[in-house]
């Protein structure tokens, strides 16, 4: 049975894309903020405004083939349905929630996280430790959150208990990095870890445990625990808590993101499919997923196709489909897409590193040259630009200056894939076997998925032979 997008179920998707912008922003979740924001203004003006539109997408209940229906609204995750009881926190903790919003917004974690939190979570003793070992390292003693601990969470709203953890998760992120220093150097690759993730996991463990009623979740803390599960190599627990927390709130895209990180293949993804909600954004989702696993076939365009009917103006899904056409070689028609894309919205440094690749390929140099400008001239701090700046030199052939923009790339963000790969790359040109095979094997540490650092990592030990 197909059921038709009807024009209510448009004006409630536009609601719940507003409602999603707003809530995102107050959990500091940006991206996810900007992605949904994104996707709310690029409906047709004509939609925008409440006008009628003909409807020409359907819903199937072939979970092979995932089309759209009336997203369900989730009465859990608007802030005009909360319960009595968390709505009465929230307006409690609002002064003190604008406080730690402000501390996060100016980098000052610790601070945000204790204006709720200030005895909560202790710093675990080895740094070595991961999520799935808190479990053992407790057995049989007390664990954290008992006590006066417990009471101190009991008494937060789940937005504020969210913000406080999360500000302790971007604290841990920040202090590896400085801990990490240099790229390649002897802390860096595993040896440096984020120290707050067992009091985290231990935090999260607590709360659910004293709140088994999923009913009464929002699906923000679920999202942070499968972040914490992921980073602690626990994948298959984290995709049953991400995907929990898709059913309780699917407007969070951070989430999805998460979970299609955690995808390896095309069975895995129908096996995953057919456990999500069967809306609006389990069809981007399947998109998106299947662009990460290289899959672009004619039925992925069809549906890329459908949903660009009703986001025609949306740049992630133009670059969807460009990203399509790059895997497949066709870079004339990717080329195309991000120029088109350039022109639209100049300022939009999203996966332009991608098309400085294809712009190396096709030998593009004076259109390298001039998108490397533009990227440095917009935010010369961004990893997309340095990727750009760092593919200009090497189509220069100039290596050692390719490098020192890879490198300041992977300072800037070192999960940057494009950047682990290329400067492989660069460090075969220059003969340096042992630093191009690890930087492949970071690349792959990044992404598994990602076949031209296997392929870069096999010819590298080909030449050591």
């Amino acid at each position: 049975m197909a059921y038709p997008l009807s024009q209510a179920a448009k004006l409630e998707l536009q609601t719940q894309l507003q409602q999603a912008v707003v809530a995102c922003t107050e959990r500091c979740l940006y991206h996810s903020a900007k992605w949904a924001a994104e996707l709310l203004n690029s409906f047709p003006e004509s939609e925008q405004d409440g006008q009628k539109l003909d409807s020409g997408l359907y819903m199937s209940d072939n979970t092979s083939n995932i089309s759209l229906q009336s997203p369900p609204v989730n009465r859990n995750a608007s802030a005009s349905n909360l319960s009595p009881r968390e709505a009465h926190l929230e307006e409690r903790e609002r002064h003190r929630y604008l406080l730690a919003q402000s501390f996060f917004n100016c980098k000052e974690f610790h601070r945000c996280a204790a204006v709720f939190l200030p005895k909560v979570i202790p710093n675990p003793t080895a740094s070595s430790n991961t999520p799935s070992k808190a479990k053992k390292a407790t057995k049989g003693k007390s664990q954290v959150g008992t006590g006066k601990n417990t009471t101190e969470q009991d008494t937060l709203s789940q937005k504020s208990l969210f913000l406080a953890l999360y500000a302790k998760y971007m604290l841990g992120e920040k202090l590896r990095d400085e801990e990490s220093e240099m790229i390649l150097g002897p802390q860096d690759g595993g040896v440096a870890v984020n120290k707050e993730l067992v009091g985290i996991n231990q935090a999260l463990e607590d709360w659910f445990r004293r709140h088994p009623d999923s009913s009464e979740s929002q699906g923000w803390l679920e999202y942070l625990y499968g972040v914490v599960l992921a980073k602690g190599k626990n994948e298959a627990d984290a995709k049953k808590w991400l995907i929990r927390s898709i059913h309780s709130y699917s407007y969070n895209w951070g989430a999805w993101q998460e979970l299609a990180n955690l995808i390896e293949s095309a069975d895995e993804l129908t096996s995953i499919a057919e456990q999500l909600p069967k809306n609006l954004m389990t069809y981007i989702f399947h998109i998106y997923t299947c662009q990460e696993l290289y899959i672009a076939n004619d039925q992925i365009h069809q549906q890329l196709d459908q949903i660009q009917e009703y986001f025609p103006k949306n740049a992630f899904l133009k670059t969807q489909r460009a990203l399509l056409w790059y895997h497949v070689k066709d870079f004339v028609r990717a080329e195309t897409i991000f120029n088109s894309l350039l022109k639209t919205d100049p300022f939009r440094l999203d996966a332009l590193d991608h098309y400085s690749n294809i712009l190396f390929v096709m030998v593009r140099t004076p259109q390298l040259a001039s998108l490397a400008q533009h990227a440095s001239q917009t935010d010369r701090f961004r990893p997309e630009t340095c990727v750009v700046v760092g593919n200009y030199y090497s189509l220069k052939s100039e290596h050692e200056k390719a490098v020192i923009y890879f490198r300041r790339a992977l300072t800037l963000d070192r999960t940057f894939l494009s950047a682990w790969t290329l400067m492989g790359h660069e460090y075969t040109e220059m003969k340096n076997t042992h630093a191009a095979i690890e930087s492949y094997r970071r690349a792959v540490d990044a992404n598994r998925r990602d076949y031209r650092a296997w392929y870069g990592l096999g010819q590298t030990y080909e030449l050591l032979e």
